[in-house]
């Protein structure tokens, strides 16, 4: 039994780079973000729960330079996150997808 060579798969670097892989890769980056978020925010309420020195010490770290960045870069990924899902709805309903000019047959021009 002779082996046949398997086609290869289509990979990223055959494809040119779309405005709508750059968004969809983004989305899921701001998604595994905003997970990590969602264990600082539970972190958050324990110490807030917990009380005195505990939250002392929350209360510093996100008032801290980094604190402020990480909290800044969170509101990105949600707003982010959250615009682009209601974009995708919005696709999905079938709005915004007319191109703006007729489309030409393959092998035929416009002009």
């Amino acid at each position: 039994m002779a082996l046949r060579e398997r086609p290869l798969s289509p990979h990223l670097q055959i494809y040119r780079w779309q405005l709508t892989m750059v968004m969809s890769i983004l989305h899921r980056i701001s998604g595994v973000l905003l997970t990590f978020a969602a264990l600082g925010l539970a972190w958050w309420l324990l110490a807030l729960d917990a009380g005195g020195e505990h939250y002392a010490h929350a209360a510093r770290i996100l008032a801290s330079p980094f604190g402020l960045l990480v909290m800044f870069g969170v509101s990105l990924a949600l707003m982010y996150h959250l615009l682009n899902g209601v974009r995708h709805l919005l696709w999905d309903m079938g709005w915004g997808l007319k191109s703006p000019t007729p489309i030409a047959p393959a092998g035929r021009s416009r002009y």
